[in-house]
């Protein structure tokens, strides 16, 4: 992972629903920390983030 990314990480908001979908598969599952190089700490923060913008219909629960 770029040092870009992780401090965007840092910054996470759950309304960059763009930023949230990299994280996504098609099926509107999170991949795993490993594939994206994240912490335990930055995978915890980008959960939670998720979680957050579903409850918001900014982005899926599952993708049909």
């Amino acid at each position: 992972m770029d040092v870009a990314m992780s401090k965007k990480l840092r910054d996470l908001d759950y309304k960059d629903a763009y930023f949230l979908r990299r994280f996504l598969n098609s099926q509107g599952k999170m991949y795993p920390p490993k594939r994206h190089g994240l912490t335990a700490k930055d995978q915890r923060h980008l959960a939670q983030a998720i979680k957050r913008a579903r409850f918001m219909a900014l982005i899926p629960y599952v993708v049909r």
